[in-house]
């Protein structure tokens, strides 16, 4: 049985890339979402359950055997289905893919700081330090390259929805909560993200989270 241990779907990015790859599975899981930083938060993430992410999320159990990470568990669930359903088929493709995925997964710290996802909210584009401008820079730049040289087979960053597509997914739902400013390939791009049914479906959930984190309601911190 896999379990996937999420943090609350308005604001934790790296949540939903752990549930965008088991959607994309298609196999069945069981999914708990456990409020990031409530009043039991602490004592929580000291659990067995826990344990081996040091607290962090997401968390997938599959029977006694435990994934952490986002990006770990997109190439666990391409083992356990199909690397197609999350890498590109052609070589040079499937490099650019996984490069994308990487930096995404390693770098953007200032546009993580300055603008945390919360999918919740529609705000006026804040003042940017020259750092998270970079990065929105650098974030438009790989896309474009991706679209260009190989996004004609779909209207996503390879064509076919893919692991780059879900490692982005949340930075679509920043673009759109602090309005940032992103030309029409880009603005289109976002559109056909925010459509798939796997992002919708966990916008859509997030609007009944009972659950606010003042500091990301404020537009501090990272998540």
């Amino acid at each position: 049985m896999l379990k996937l241990i999420l943090g609350n779907k308005a604001y934790s990015s790296w949540s939903m890339r752990g549930w965008l790859a088991l959607k994309a599975s298609e196999l069945e899981f069981e999914e708990l979402v456990v409020p990031l930083y409530n009043d039991t938060w602490d004592e929580r993430r000291e659990g067995d359950e826990f344990a081996p992410s040091s607290g962090k999320v997401p968390l997938l159990w599959h029977d006694d055997l435990v994934v952490w990470d986002s990006l770990a568990i997109i190439e666990y669930c391409a083992d356990l289905t199909e690397r197609g359903r999350y890498w590109p088929e052609d070589i040079a493709a499937r490099a650019m893919a996984r490069s994308m995925a990487a930096e995404m997964h390693s770098g953007f710290a200032a546009l993580r700081r300055e603008c945390p996802m919360n999918v919740r909210q529609n705000v006026p584009m804040p003042d940017l330090s020259d750092e998270t401008i970079a990065d929105i820079n650098r974030i438009l730049q790989l896309w474009a390259q991706a679209r260009a040289r190989f996004g004609s087979g779909g209207p996503f960053l390879f064509g076919q929805w893919s692991a780059a597509d879900m490692m982005y997914a949340p930075v679509v739902t920043r673009f759109l909560t602090y309005s940032i400013p992103v030309p029409p390939f880009a603005r289109q791009y976002m559109s056909d993200v925010l459509r798939h049914p796997h992002v919708a479906g966990w916008i859509e959930t997030a609007q009944d989270e009972p659950w606010v984190i003042e500091q990301y309601e404020a537009g501090q911190g990272t998540a």
